[in-house]
């Protein structure tokens, strides 16, 4: 008897029925779409974030101390290098796969031929790198600075045929001294004298633009520091610090063994740092604090975004419930005033209206998850180029959730339903 009044009721009010389970459904669709995107967005933004440089940079230890003795550039005192065959060490650390890019740098003073001097830096641009663990990695500042817009020519490639013999030269400095993509430049130090190709003009949008950068292996020889770096700078993926992350950046001595484990285990910017120290000899490893708190308040602000987009749909859709159900009772009051002139409980009619409800909203649930679900695929293409991937934890919570708003929507109604008089509806007042 209990089925059979429910079968009948959800056949008799079945456009009602479909509105409740149509607007449960858009609730679910959005939660759905944006708990997806929510748990999987991370690394993806964290990648997008990547292409404005680097978040660590690695400087020899002496060279950091001195900084903070004397307060002066490290460059003016260069007196500690870091070791060029080290650099692998980098991708074997316990967070290896979250290094997204890095390039060593040394910088010299180099005189032109009108007797100018400027700044030259060597670095990586297009490095094939064999790693210590038998992998192969292609790295350098034409992914790490992928924001510099090239005027005329191309970036300098060190794997294309005489590409070590290049230069790339910022926009300013060839502004002044009137150098153009194609020139040759000669450059000098007490150390010897190069012949250079100009294959770029770059503009970086900073101080760089008065700058020449070239091969590492062309600083080194002008420098003198063959196998030498004064820095390296690293992209890594890293988690937004928290408590326990700040505590270990000032001293990781003071943590619990299971502290250390948890900070050492998660890929915060500061473990990632230490790492770094622990396999480069003589190093500091220190976050660019700028990238690295604007990657964690992006990420915050982008999830707590998402959070109240999530709760907004489902108080949307708890209030059009709210307002069907309450419809679909008021058309039934004669049927619910004559259940209780022949003695129903209030409960038992209450559990009628209320299976109702939630045998609609299970299948406005389940076509809103697949909804959602195909809404976080057309998001993730659309703003991040992949796809999302499906998170089994965001069905347990779509399914409270939905359970929850269908119980707070139903409320009024019910509370309206034990208010009806028997007599009064009976008679039509």
């Amino acid at each position: 008897m209990f089925f059979r009044m429910i079968r009948g009721a959800l056949f008799r009010q079945k456009g009602k029925m479909l509105m409740i389970a149509f607007t449960i459904a858009l609730g679910a669709s959005l939660a759905t779409a944006m708990l997806n995107v929510m748990m999987d967005v991370g690394d993806k933004v964290n990648q997008e974030l990547k292409t404005y440089g680097a978040n660590i940079t690695v400087v020899p230890k002496e060279n950091s101390v001195l900084d903070e003795l004397y307060e002066v550039d490290g460059e003016e005192i260069q007196s500690a290098y870091l070791r060029e065959d080290e650099l692998g060490k980098i991708k074997t650390i316990f967070w290896a796969f979250n290094i997204v890019d890095f390039s060593p740098f040394i910088d010299t003073t180099v005189t032109l031929d009108n007797g100018s001097e400027v700044k030259l830096t060597g670095t990586w641009f297009n490095h094939h790198l064999d790693l210590p663990t038998g992998e192969t990695l292609n790295t350098g500042v034409t992914n790490l600075r992928n924001w510099w817009d090239i005027e005329s020519g191309v970036w300098l490639d060190e794997q294309a045929a005489g590409g070590t013999q290049g230069v790339m030269v910022g926009t300013q400095l060839a502004k002044d001294a009137g150098i153009s993509a194609g020139d040759t430049l000669t450059v000098s130090t007490r150390y010897g004298k190069k012949q250079l190709a100009v294959v770029g003009i770059y503009n970086a949008g900073g101080d760089e633009d008065d700058q020449l950068f070239s091969s590492l292996d062309i600083a080194q020889a002008l420098s003198n520091t063959e196998g030498c770096l004064s820095s390296i700078e690293v992209s890594a993926l890293t988690t937004p610090d928290n408590e326990l992350a700040r505590k270990a950046a000032k001293d990781p001595g003071s943590l619990s063994i299971a502290q250390y484990e948890q900070w050492y285990c998660t890929a915060y910017v500061s473990s990632i740092c230490y790492q770094i120290q622990e396999v480069i000899t003589g190093s500091i490893a220190s976050p660019v604090r700028q990238v690295a708190e604007s990657e964690g308040a992006i990420m915050d602000k982008t999830e707590l975004l998402m959070i109240l987009i999530t709760i907004l749909s489902l108080v949307g859709a708890a209030l059009g419930i709210s307002n069907l159900v309450t419809a679909s009772v008021m058309e039934r009051s004669n049927e619910i005033g004559l259940l209780k002139a022949i003695g129903a409980k209030d409960s038992s009619i209450s559990g009628i209206v209320l299976t109702e409800i939630m045998s609609t909203a299970v299948i406005g649930g389940v076509a809103g998850y697949f909804l959602g679900y195909g809404f976080a695929q057309i998001i993730g293409q659309t703003v991040f180029g992949s796809a999302i991937e499906m998170k089994l934890m965001v069905i347990p919570i779509v399914a409270i959730s939905i359970i929850v708003v269908t119980l707070a929507g139903s409320i009024p109604a019910i509370r309206m339903l034990l208010r009806l008089r028997p007599a009064e509806v009976l008679h039509g007042r």
